[in-house]
């Protein structure tokens, strides 16, 4: 084994955002030793970026109904969401809901005292009938809120953070258990490994492998490239959800708070276009529906601007003092990143990537599961993963707003508390396997001894745009096959890049080189799947195949790194308690 330093911990969590604090949370209360690892501070993981609200059937405005949310969430994965699940989440949604309440979490209020909820996309009343409010909002700043709640309960927890901190690898051992990760301390350079009786990933999602994205910089799909290269496969990564809203030419997100608000998007002949779209839920239709009705309003040519290629985002008849009480982050960044005042003119907007539904398979206690001898859900000794880096599979095909912080809360805590079951403290460490850190000392000396080879900023800009280009709203099987054709070429620079820095102590260059080893797992799996899945189905719209395929592809997605193939599993059309939603077609 190499001389690296160890620090050995009952349980690590990789990534500081909603999930990874929701869990540890739970693991530090218990009592238990617990190092949560990020790449920033953890205030500034990208779940602070979260507007909209939590979803949960909490009635305060309504009747509701955990059955209707289902149905919802459901019909908004286009029925690639495993029902039991889904059941799960739903039926945990105001447990964790009230929970967060508790924690301090400052939520708006209604008159009486109780948590204010807003109308979003896709939720709706007695299955599909009229929309309904659902949504537990703090302002337009929830993520915001929400992050800060959970990292004031863990520092009380005395939680211990490694901040500026970037995993580079998982350590497996002969068994296929999963034993730590091997870790880089940003600022000094320094390589250690953390060996844990249970590893959870919270990583987050990959969305800067697209090059208009809504995700922060740090999300470049840590979590998947680690799993990917300890040879664990990736789900369903063909589903990326484009949100409607964001501010065109700049990426930023408009939370679908505005149009849940009563905000409206409109054409260049001042139409409110949605209505032919979808004529009952209108501009709050599932987030696939309205990003691609806005594609289609531009494509023929009734597009905004002197390009026509945006439309407007109408939010001025609701009135300055709605405005400012419930959406003032929106006029902030209207103002700043569109140079419009949404209080008197329209926002521009356009699809942009936001979400990744797919990740790393697992189940509703965060364990990884892995198809072995048989066993399609055969779990990965000492592996856990939660959050958008997780496919659970909650989201499917396309996931509801709000459903992603809901996601966070109820399978962080599910996470935390299985993993508290299983009394850590008194067992033993397993030991190293020999040469437990080789993979990633590999990766950091091809790095330090390239002397020629590309930019890290020029091969990351090529596979941006390439991904922009042949895997974005619509897609075709010749896009698709020019896609996987040039991501593997891509993949062949990446092996070749250089860095001109060799120092190791906060290198950012060094540190974009790791993370692009990263991005190129997530666009090999997401272009190849893709390409496979003949059918439309959610955010995977291809205009070859119109149609949705519930005879041949009713099922998942299993996209290996070894050999860069793929396998498939079916859908779990059977919940826990109640009778199961047969796929059938989807309206709004």
């Amino acid at each position: 084994m190499s001389s690296l330093p160890v620090r050995k911990f009952d349980a690590i969590v990789v990534g500081a955002g909603g999930a990874g604090m929701r869990a540890s949370l739970q693991l530090a209360e218990a009592g238990l030793s617990v190092a949560v690892l990020s790449k920033v501070f953890p205030t500034r993981s990208h779940t602070v970026a979260a507007q909209g609200g939590i979803g949960a059937s909490l009635g305060n405005m309504s009747e509701d109904s955990w059955l209707w949310h289902m149905y919802d969430t459901i019909k908004g994965s286009d029925w690639l969401g495993d029902q039991d699940a889904i059941e799960y989440m739903c039926k945990m949604a105001p447990r964790v809901v009230y929970e967060l309440e508790h924690f301090g979490m400052p939520f708006d209020r209604n008159a009486d005292g109780t948590i204010y909820q807003r109308p979003f996309g896709g939720h709706s009343a007695n299955f599909g009938e009229k929309s309904i409010q659902r949504s537990c909002a703090a302002a337009d700043r929830t993520g915001h809120a929400m992050l800060h709640t959970l990292y004031q309960r863990n520092v009380r927890a005395r939680t211990q953070f490694f901040v500026e901190w970037m995993a580079l690898d998982l350590i497996r051992d002969a068994d296929g258990d999963v034993l730590g990760v091997c870790a880089l301390e940003i600022e000094t350079g320094e390589v250690m490994i953390l060996q844990a009786k249970a590893t959870l990933f919270a990583t987050g999602g990959g969305g800067r492998i697209f090059a208009a994205s809504t995700n922060a910089f740090i999300n470049t799909g840590d979590g998947l490239g680690m799993a990917a290269r300890a040879g664990v496969p990736l789900e369903d990564l063909e589903f990326w959800q484009f949100h409607p809203t964001g501010v065109a030419g700049a990426g930023i997100l408009i939370t679908e708070a505005v149009r849940g608000e009563g905000g409206i998007l409109l054409n260049s002949d001042g139409e409110r276009f949605m209505e032919r779209y979808a004529p009952n839920l209108k501009d709050l239709a599932s987030r696939d529906v309205v990003s691609r009705s806005m594609d289609q309003e531009i494509k023929e040519g009734r597009g905004c601007g002197p390009h026509k290629d945006y439309v407007l985002l109408k939010l001025d008849h609701l009135g300055p003092e709605v405005i400012m009480k419930r959406l003032p982050g929106i006029r902030d960044i209207a103002i700043k990143f569109a140079n419009v005042d949404p209080i008197k003119e329209p926002i521009p907007v356009v699809p942009t990537l936001h979400y990744q539904m797919g990740g790393i398979p697992a189940n509703i206690h965060g364990q990884v599961v892995a198809p072995r001898d048989g066993d399609p859900n055969a779990v990965i000794e000492g592996f856990y993963a939660i959050g958008e880096c997780a496919c659970v599979s909650v989201h499917g095909a396309n996931r509801l707003g709000t459903n992603s912080l809901l996601d966070l809360l109820v399978f962080g805590r599910a996470a935390g508390n299985f993993i508290v079951d299983q009394q850590l403290a008194r067992r033993t460490h397993k030991p190293l396997p020999p040469g437990a850190a080789e993979s990633a000392l590999a990766r950091l000396a091809r790095l330090d001894a390239a002397t020629s080879g590309e930019q890290v900023a020029a091969v990351a800009h090529d596979l941006r745009q390439t991904m922009q280009a042949h895997c974005g709203v619509y897609r075709n099987q010749q896009l698709l096959s020019e896609g996987v054709a040039q991501i593997a070429a891509i993949e062949e620079r990446v092996k070749r890049i250089s860095i001109k820095d060799k120092s190791k102590t906060f290198n950012t260059a060094r540190v974009e080189a790791l993370e692009l080893d990263n991005l190129i797992e997530a666009a090999k799996a997401t272009v190849v799947s893709a390409e496979a899945r003949r059918e439309s189905r959610g955010a995977h719209a291809r205009s070859d195949y119109p149609a949705r395929d519930d005879v041949a592809w009713l099922k998942h997605t299993l996209w290996y790194r070894d050999g860069n193939r793929l396998d498939y599993k079916p859908v779990n059309l059977k919940p826990l308690s109640v009778d199961a939603f047969p796929p059938k077609p989807r309206t709004y």
